[in-house]
């Protein structure tokens, strides 16, 4: 017996053919048969919608700072975005020089289905310290602005310290696997490398944990990642969660929905003049600035000192990536998350889109469409009302 399986024409979320609405836009649903009986007069022209089994990504911008853009599936939502301690209110500690970020993509205001990134926060091992010892600074206190704790293991800071801040009222929460994962680890630490950040002597640590549980009254299976980042006797005992990321899904819908998220996940551009200012920022705030007046001079002049450095390091990048060898651990990373590398055919340049279709249309503002049909042409149906698509490439693979 052949089964047809249904999806949304509105998001392409996997519906029952007996639904009337999506339930997670609300579109009401028009199976085939039911559109012949129904006559209705012509109505307004709506926008073109995506073909089902299709996906429409649109690139939206981080709301506010403008720090990164990312690809976003359309109709869907964000919530928070870059936060900043309130320097007039406070000293400058250890937790207030460095931007925090807790930002989230959401299929629905409720985020049944949702990617959230999370911020980073420092903490002090104070195991060796002479005030520790005598008592002065215990688990759980405040020193210099970091809580004061132990480095725990990756696995247990997700367990322990991310999963009950992001889901206080969680019931029934359950652990059902984790994996130590040093290929977080080594992508994190290229990055900062390239941007000339030191970190040798630093000890890392990345995992992985899948969790089940029970909020709001619905079911959910969520993924969790994290780097932790021990910075050892060197910096005082002070480490952080790097790169800490959630992605969920009700109850067995995870597997549907995690090539979308991880899209999403890989799709972030930050800006560069953006990364710049925090970069500087930094920095002065670090050495908590002489005067007003010289911290702003200078500020100019390392920003774009440092914005030319990041220019000139995404193109090595790019062209390391292409001229090296290093394709063996780079497609291992793409097959993990579920990725691709194209070829984007208005800059010519190395891009990372999904692998969870046959075929792949960019716009020129960055705009995404993805279809598993050949005859799929967005041009001709007027998607988004633009005929500026493109048919994206595989890049050609080096030979090993």
């Amino acid at each position: 017996m052949t089964v047809r399986a249904y999806t949304c024409a509105s998001c392409g979320a996997p519906v029952d053919p007996r639904a009337q609405r999506c339930p997670y836009c609300q579109q009401v649903l028009v199976h085939q048969g039911q559109a012949d009986a129904q006559q209705e007069p012509p109505g307004p022209t709506e926008p073109p919608r995506a073909a089902a089994g299709a996906v429409v990504f649109e690139r939206v911008t981080e709301p506010v700072e403008g720090a990164f853009s990312l690809a976003m599936p359309q109709g869907w939502s964000t919530e928070g975005g870059i936060q900043r301690a309130d320097l007039t209110r406070q000293m400058i500690d250890a937790q207030a020089i460095e931007a925090k970020l807790d930002f989230s993509v959401r299929r629905d205001p409720a985020g049944t289905v949702m990617i959230r990134w999370c911020p980073e926060m420092k903490y002090c091992d104070v195991r060796s310290s002479p005030a520790a010892m005598m008592g002065f600074f215990p688990p759980g206190s405040n020193y210099q602005g970091m809580t004061v704790s132990p480095v725990l293991p990756a696995r247990d800071f997700l367990i322990n310290v991310v999963f009950p801040w992001a889901h206080p009222r969680a019931a029934g929460a359950e652990t059902v696997a984790h994996e130590d994962q040093p290929l977080l680890v080594q992508r994190y630490k290229e990055r900062t490398a390239a941007l000339g950040v030191q970190t040798g002597g630093f000890q890392y640590d990345g995992a992985t944990v899948t969790f089940r549980y029970t909020e709001e009254g619905r079911a959910y299976e969520e993924k969790a990642q994290v780097v932790i980042e021990n910075m050892g006797l060197m910096a005082g005992g002070m480490w952080s969660n790097k790169d800490t990321l959630l992605i969920r899904a009700p109850l067995g819908e995870l597997p549907t929905w995690e090539p979308i998220l991880r899209h999403i996940q890989e799709s972030v551009q930050i800006d560069p003049r953006w990364l710049a200012r925090e970069i500087v920022s930094q920095e002065f705030l670090s050495r908590s600035f002489h005067t007003a007046q010289q911290a702003s001079i200078a500020r100019d002049r390392r920003m774009l000192e440092i914005q030319h450095q990041i220019q000139a390091i995404d193109r090595e990048i790019t062209r390391h990536r292409v001229e090296t060898n290093a394709e063996i651990m780079n497609d291992n990373y793409l097959t993990l998350m579920d990725l691709e590398e194209y070829v984007n055919p208005y800059t010519n340049e190395p891009e990372v889109g999904s692998n969870q279709w046959h075929h792949r249309w960019v716009s020129e503002d960055g705009a995404e469409f993805y279809t598993d049909m050949e005859e799929d042409d967005p041009n001709i149906s007027g998607l988004l009302n633009r005929t500026d698509w493109r048919r994206t490439p595989l890049r050609p693979r080096r030979p090993l």
